[in-house]
């Protein structure tokens, strides 16, 4: 640990009575008791776990239900690519052509303008939620729109494939906009 060399004297004053010592530290200890603290916290810590969204998945073994939406409570929203989000109001109703961004100021506001507006229609929380990705949009857009809705507390929406009728119709919207 540490040790008094006795071997040093005052090489300027042979006869001088009092003799200089060095001292050294042996340092090797501390540094192991350093890495076993480092070892001993590193496993004890809480690792925090990455958490995932629950997600209500439908049953499709039971054909005999069948869950009719009011056309008023439902919003659909197209994923497009660049981050581009067109949206249409009722079922399959492509009235006119709307599109909107990831911004709160974009489709946040929307979703929460809507849940507001069936819930002054049907006196309860009967918004749906329709989220339909093509083919150009990437992960990024779908988790982001799956993040919208959990903050502006969508209790129903659906991820759904583009048929044909979308798919034609985000064709003709997007070329004649770009």
């Amino acid at each position: 640990m540490a040790e008094i060399n006795n071997t040093a004297l005052d090489k300027r004053h042979p006869r001088t009575l009092c003799k200089k010592r060095s001292t050294s530290v042996d340092l090797a200890p501390m540094v192991d008791l350093g890495f076993i603290l480092l070892t001993f916290f590193v496993f004890t810590a809480a690792i925090a776990q990455p958490m995932a969204m629950k997600m209500a998945m439908p049953n499709d073994k039971n054909d005999d239900i069948h869950d009719e939406l009011c056309e008023s409570c439902v919003m659909t929203v197209l994923l497009g690519k660049d981050g581009d989000i067109w949206y249409y109001e009722g079922k399959g109703k492509y009235t006119t052509e709307k599109m909107t961004d990831y911004s709160a100021q974009g489709i946040r506001k929307l979703i929460q303008k809507k849940k507001k507006a069936v819930y002054a229609l049907k006196q309860e929380d009967r918004f749906v939620l329709i989220i339909k990705p093509s083919g150009q949009a990437n992960f990024k857009n779908l988790v982001d729109i799956v993040d919208e809705c959990s903050i502006s507390l969508v209790k129903r929406y659906y991820i759904d494939e583009m048929n044909t009728v979308d798919k034609n119709w985000l064709s003709e919207v997007i070329v004649p906009a770009r």
